[in-house]
């Protein structure tokens, strides 16, 4: 069994308790209530009010962070008493519906924590496969609207390498999704490194999703979940574990995209850039750089779409790096293009994040 089993490690934002203890409304109130407290009541946060969504007579948003839950995903989770209620209602037809609302032309899918992390070998990669192929037929279904991430079981390498290969050349997937950390490793870690290098070979996409280490479950007070804190910072975790490690200079043919806007990591950053000035010996792994790695990778707006988050962000890399996101079923569209637009960004810029840098990621959404 995977050291990533955990009841509630299996969604990201306002979710990861069971359904039956309903904490969905508790953490929205409190959200809420620690906005307010900050002067940032205005953010659109869960429906708040914001800005009016601009409505376009065609959808043109491409959304890379867009969650689905086939019919053998929402079995195993259950037989596992893991998941949430928005994992387990949801349907392609709310996703479009969501989509429309907020001109979203087409969401690129991918299961979310834990994805196939909680199953033992064999079942990992059966449920992998047939995820994968419920959302190539999602595509066909509906031509245009849906793109796939395709899930693999990282942790074994043999079913990790045969996965990408039927994903990639069979399915056509437009990338691979990998979870930040699987138990007590992050993605720089050498056991990651055939899987990684195959990826690299194939120029691929890889999307990137937290979850909450082995290290880390349970930190807080009930009420807070490890979503709150433990998603964001894992993800800076994989991320240094990548720069520091010397596999994102080996792998600078894959590209990244990391979730809500590379959790802490800009906050972080004087920290990241001091690394191998205090630690010479491992200058050698980033020979461009901390920066010149930070700067390469592309960063989800997903549960990021306030001003506070996008401007430190925005310090550290351009526009084009910043690729739209919305986190749905746990978020709606219309909660981050309302966001998008109380950040200060440009018309041109506002186009760029939620069309133009996606589309140049996933070029066959040019047809």
């Amino acid at each position: 069994m995977s050291g990533n089993h955990h009841p509630t490690d299996c969604a990201c934002g306002n979710h990861g308790a069971s359904p039956a203890q309903g904490q969905t409304t508790s953490r929205r109130r409190f959200l809420q209530a620690g906005l307010a407290t900050m002067g940032l009541a205005g953010f659109p946060l869960f429906g708040r009010p914001g800005p009016a969504v601009a409505q376009a007579a065609t959808p043109y948003r491409i959304d890379v962070h867009h969650h689905l839950t086939p019919p053998t995903m929402l079995d195993a989770l259950k037989a596992a008493k893991l998941g949430t209620p928005p994992s387990y209602n949801w349907s392609p037809q709310k996703s479009i519906e969501d989509m429309d609302k907020a001109g979203v032309a087409t969401s690129i899918t991918s299961i979310t924590t834990p994805a196939v992390s909680f199953l033992d070998t064999e079942k990992a990669r059966q449920l992998a496969r047939e995820c994968n192929d419920y959302a190539a037929k999602l595509m066909q279904q509906f031509p245009g609207r849906f793109g796939m991430f395709a899930a693999i079981p990282l942790t074994d390498t043999e079913g990790s390498l045969k996965e990408i290969e039927y994903a990639l050349d069979t399915l056509k997937a437009d990338g691979i999704a990998l979870l930040t950390s699987y138990g007590d490793k992050w993605l720089g870690h050498e056991q990651f490194a055939p899987v990684l290098a195959e990826l690299n070979r194939r120029k691929a996409v890889v999307y990137t999703h937290p979850t909450a280490a082995n290290c880390c479950r349970n930190l807080m007070v009930p009420d807070i979940t490890d979503q709150i804190i433990e998603y964001g910072t894992d993800t800076t975790r994989t991320i240094a574990s990548l720069v520091f490690s010397g596999m994102a200079a080996k792998t600078r043919d894959i590209r990244w995209i990391f979730s809500h806007a590379g959790g802490t990591m800009p906050y972080l950053i004087e920290r990241f850039t001091a690394v191998p000035i205090l630690n010479k010996s491992l200058a050698p792994r980033v020979p461009d750089g901390v920066l010149a790695e930070l700067k390469r990778f592309y960063y989800d707006t997903a549960q990021s779409s306030n001003p506070a988050t996008m401007a430190g962000l925005m310090k550290l890399v351009s526009v084009s790096q910043v690729v739209f996101g919305t986190d749905y079923p746990f978020r709606t569209s219309e909660d981050h293009v309302k966001g998008l637009r109380g950040c200060g960004f440009s018309e041109a810029d506002l186009k760029a994040i939620e069309r133009d840098n996606p589309m140049a990621l996933l070029p066959r959404l040019k047809a």
